[in-house]
């Protein structure tokens, strides 16, 4: 399959009206098109509330058993990326190359979700779980805050490596469903969805989640079980191309190290690809600071959870307003474009706030920004691996990119949380950070544009093999 531009959906009503929608051997009627995207929509609402709700929850119950903020940052926000630096490559790898009567995404998507689901019901009663280990150990337990601590940590570590292998490969799916006309359309309804469900989880159950933990994490549970299932089971993947044939090998050992290699060389050794990384994974990064610290950052100004949680609500509700017309912007005007001009009003706004906010109300405004600047920044490149990426193998480029962001999240959390133990907590600086990040990736992403129009430019462009 040839590397071609994503078309611009110009006559998209016309194809509606004949009910002819394709992507490779799937041809889809209106009718098919809408279950598809129900479907897809349907295991997005389940997946995003995972992402948004978990972590937070997380948090605070890490806080409630008096862990430090290097802690937190550490077990939270470097473990995943350490997971996903090592798992995500080789998952998505293996999904590109699988054939098998279920596709080549789905069984990386199922298989996954009962362990998402038991580690939800074990961090819910991680401090039951933690008195009991406390006392199985006797005199040989470190103690029962440490023991709970430790369950925590391996409950939050199998949660992790089966998150990363569905993450590795739900972009994939879309990339192989979704006809390629209504791609930045699809992330818009993807993204208001995401946004629901963080709404429908921070308006009601955020100020409740100091003493609603277990509740919060065993529902959560069983939605993303139940809608990852049945998008799962009733999604049909299509025909694909056969494999290359690999290069042959004496054994596993030089089987291994020449299929590193081969994928490190396709990914890294092209200017172009590594600064489209580069830029992708300081975008992503860059909300980072804030998003991990302003729980705190609100408790610290008086505003409280519930503060906190009514406007992180609010910001997703402005967000969710804008996400459909930002996808249309993306089909129509290029989510490079969108995420340069998006990314650059984000950092410039962010460092305003690390310099100007001072008490809960300028907080509050600072946050909002943050969170509708990134919204739609997020919004506006969910698609851009669609357009940039070579298309036959797509996930294998996404996993690069996402072990790029590894990277960043292995460093930027703890690097933010030792420097806030450092200075007495002084969480304006988190907003400092995160400007920085962004404008670092406006400056990528400048470089990434002059490659672009190299390659053709928004008529023209073709992927480089």
């Amino acid at each position: 399959m040839p590397s071609g531009p994503v078309p611009v959906a110009s006559t998209w009503r016309d194809r509606w009206a004949q009910g002819r929608w394709s992507n490779g051997t799937l041809v889809y009627g209106s009718s098919g098109l809408v279950l598809l995207f129900a479907l897809l929509l349907l295991g997005d609402f389940a997946w995003s509330l995972k992402e948004r709700a978990v972590t937070p929850v997380a948090q605070v119950l890490l806080k409630q058993m008096q862990a430090s903020d290097l802690f937190i940052a550490l077990v939270v926000g470097s473990v995943p990326a350490g997971l996903g630096l090592l798992l995500g490559p080789i998952v998505a790898v293996r999904s590109d190359r699988h054939r098998g009567p279920w596709g080549r995404r789905i069984p990386y998507l199922f298989l996954p979700t009962p362990f998402i689901v038991v580690s939800l019901v074990g961090m819910a009663f991680t401090p039951d779980l933690g008195a009991a280990l406390h006392s199985v150990l006797g005199g040989a337990s470190p103690g029962e805050r440490v023991c709970a601590l430790i369950v925590f940590s391996l409950m939050w570590s199998l949660f992790e490596v089966a998150s990363v292998t569905a993450n590795a490969v739900f972009g994939g799916l879309i990339n192989d469903v979704v006809p390629p006309t209504l791609v930045g359309r699809f992330y818009g309804l993807f993204r208001a969805t995401s946004l629901l469900a963080g709404m429908a989880f921070t308006f009601h159950l955020m100020g409740r989640a100091e003493q609603h933990f277990a509740a919060i994490f065993i529902g959560i549970a069983l939605i993303y079980g139940l809608g990852f299932a049945l998008m799962c089971w009733r999604v049909r993947e299509g025909e694909y191309p056969p494999l290359e044939d690999a290069p042959a090998a004496h054994d596993a050992t030089s089987a291994a190290g020449g299929a590193l290699g081969r994928y490190l060389r396709e990914c890294f050794t092209q200017p172009y690809y590594l600064w489209l990384f580069l830029a992708m994974t300081l975008g992503l990064v860059a909300g980072n600071p804030v998003n991990s610290f302003g729980v705190f950052y609100a408790k610290h100004v008086g505003l409280g959870l519930d503060g906190y949680g009514k406007y992180l609500a609010l910001t997703y509700a402005i967000s969710l307003l804008l996400a459909l017309p930002v996808g249309w912007l993306a089909d129509r005007w290029h989510p490079l474009r969108v995420g340069l001009t998006a990314i650059t009003a984000y950092g410039l706004a962010m460092l305003a706030a690390g310099t100007l906010v001072r008490e809960g109300g300028q907080f509050a405004l600072a946050f909002v920004l943050h969170g509708v600047l990134s919204g739609i920044y997020l919004t506006g490149t969910a698609a851009l691996g669609q357009y940039l990426f070579p298309r036959t193998r797509f996930a294998q480029f996404q996993s690069a990119m996402s072990l790029m962001a590894a990277l960043g999240y292995m460093v930027v959390p703890p690097l933010m949380g030792a420097w806030l133990d450092a200075t007495g907590n002084e969480y304006r600086h988190t907003f400092i950070a995160s400007g920085a990040l962004a404008l670092g990736a406006a400056l990528a992403f400048v470089m990434v544009h002059r490659h672009f129009q190299r390659l053709g430019g928004a008529g023209g462009y073709r992927a480089p093999e």
